[in-house]
């Protein structure tokens, strides 16, 4: 992964490319700093866990091109007795090294995707919590634990990760089985198959390439969604900065991540689009300016987001009984590389041998887009505006009757860029908005419905220049996250609701010569959640590792 927006510079004059690859400078502190990132803590019953240790110590030096390591999981006695379920990741590192990407899968379903913190000189730790209660139906019965980090360990970078894996079981206060919030009935994963050495992911390196699997499933099977997990990396780690061709063009610049700054992930079923996710921009923690994400990371990357797809429509379809039904995933403009795969999360009907369905409507619209070019010499100007709905609806008979889901997803997406100075300044702002509007009824009533809003975006600036006799590039960057989302979901256990504001701000200075840098960093986040029983609120600034604020609050009285 990489560091200092953006591009690389013409090869005549053999400038270090913008996406500078990680430089784990060595440093002076005296002891291990925590790194964390600024999140809601789970809401957690009051009981005792039962803790089931996957991973003790365990070392990933040079896993590069490796196997997973894979270890059995045998379940706890009684496990519908659990209300929470809790993934808990933490890991230590001393010296140089790269932030590495990694999953964790359970039965070939991705359960977690995270990014390494880049480690110090004397020592870095951090720990992850995710709740992982939706994936109880794969935690029911004995399964293979694959965790998979493609970590290279050279003379410069000799960082090794210890990690310590561990699943807590939270029994149910007072006997109350929860059963409405475990989640799906089964998980099929969408994934490759071990072995393999690699991640389970799929690998898109362009635009053209189709990965994915088949699937059959229970002819039982009432209601479907699909979980996408994705990341972007090496040449599209920052695709949403991407240089337009015309501007690559013009320039003459050789090396330069092009293909402009718009993806979309498309998920296709027997070779027809069912639904797309247009990704958050999150920063790994070496982008940008490593200092900016110490000791806080930036949102989302030690818990990469995924995104759910309704695929109850489909079901007639799926339960045709033919074999070969595939899901496929492809991304528009793609460049090397992205990791995608995904799990089928299935609701079955005990009551019955055979559920039936049909697709009544589906209609894709094609991508909306205005893009507007002018450049002169090095300087540029670009503006984009794309625009993109789906529209699905079918009805699955079962022993609840016949249900008709009508699933809508809508989204729209703009960015603006300013190049100077053959891609050594760049300033651009982006944002995706997008809605998603699912309702299941039938004649009488709505029996599930979920209506989900999101708003992504990035501002970024940044500015280098190089000395040629000293050899030494300094670079200013700043740059703005924000996610806005706001949820309601109806089921027949009631209703439930959350907001969340999550922005993140930060600044600095970067003086690279070789494989050595120094500069600056400064970081400032807010954090505001709130859903039907709780609010919580942080607050969080700092300098060069340092914490210079960090203010907290659980209390809904002063949530606004």
């Amino acid at each position: 992964m990489a560091f200092f927006l953006l591009h690389p510079i013409a090869a005549a004059n053999l400038r270090k490319p913008h996406i500078f690859r990680s430089h784990s400078a060595p440093e002076s502190a005296a002891a291990y700093t925590r790194y964390f990132e600024v999140t809601k803590p789970i809401s957690l019953p009051k009981t005792q866990p039962l803790s089931y240790p996957i991973l003790k110590n365990q070392e990933f030096a040079y896993t590069y091109e490796k196997p997973p390591v894979l270890k059995n999981y045998k379940p706890p006695s009684n496990p519908s007795n659990f209300s929470k379920i809790v993934l808990e990741w933490t890991a230590t590192s001393k010296g140089r090294q790269y932030d590495r990407i990694f999953g964790v899968w359970i039965g070939g379903a991705e359960v977690f995707r995270s990014c390494t913190a880049e480690p110090r000189a004397t020592g870095t730790i951090w720990t992850v919590k995710k709740d992982i209660t939706r994936y109880h139906s794969l935690l029911t019965t004995e399964q293979t634990v694959s965790v998979y980090m493609g970590n290279v360990i050279d003379s410069i970078h000799d960082g090794v990760y210890h990690v310590n894996l561990t699943f807590h079981f939270y029994p149910s206060e007072q006997h109350h089985h929860d059963s409405n919030h475990k989640g799906a009935d089964l998980i099929l994963p969408i994934s490759r198959n071990l072995p393999l050495n690699d991640g389970l992911w799929f690998k898109i390196e362009n635009s053209t390439v189709l990965q994915g699997n088949e699937v059959k499933i229970p002819q039982n099977s009432y209601r479907a969604v699909l979980e996408v997990y994705v990341s972007f990396h090496e040449n599209d780690e920052f695709w949403f900065g991407n240089l337009p061709n015309e501007y690559i063009s013009v320039n003459n610049l050789t090396g330069a991540s092009g293909n402009g700054p718009f993806r979309e992930v498309v998920i296709h079923l027997d070779g027809v689009t069912v639904g797309v996710v247009w990704p958050f921009t999150l920063i790994y923690t070496g982008g940008v300016n490593p200092l900016f994400w110490r000791p806080f990371s930036g949102i989302g990357s030690f818990g990469l987001p995924t995104y759910d797809i309704e695929i109850t429509p489909f079901l007639g379809k799926l339960l045709d009984g033919k074999l070969g039904h595939k899901f496929e995933f492809s991304v528009t403009n793609a460049l090397n590389l992205w990791y995608i795969n995904a799990n089928l999360h299935l609701w079955l009907d005990t009551k019955v041998h055979k559920t039936r369905g049909k697709l009544l409507k589906h209609k894709v619209l094609p991508l909306s887009s205005s893009i507007a070019f002018k450049i002169s010499s090095s300087d540029g100007l670009s503006t984009i505006n794309v625009s993109r709905a789906l529209v699905s609806r079918g009805w699955v008979r079962s022993s609840h009757g016949v249900i008709t889901t009508k699933s809508i997803q809508e989204f729209r997406y703009s960015n603006s860029m300013v190049l100077k100075h053959d891609g050594n300044f760049q300033k651009l702002d982006q944002t995706i908005k997008s809605k998603q509007n699912v309702a299941g009824k039938n004649k009488s009533s709505t029996i599930f419905s979920t209506n989900l809003r999101r708003k992504f975006l990035i501002s970024f600036l940044y500015d280098s220049v190089e000395n040629q006799s000293s050899g030494i590039e300094s670079g200013y960057a700043n740059v703005t996250l924000g996610i806005d989302e706001k949820s309601r979901k109806v089921s027949e256990f009631g209703s439930s609701i959350y907001m969340l504001k999550n922005l993140q701000k930060v600044d600095g200075y970067m003086f690279i010569k070789g494989s050595n840098y120094t500069g600056s960093g400064r970081t400032e986040q807010k954090y505001r959640y709130s859903d039907d029983e709780s609010c919580y609120y942080r607050k969080v600034r700092s300098s060069n590792y340092t914490i210079l604020h960090d203010e907290e609050r659980k209390s809904c009285k002063h949530h606004k």
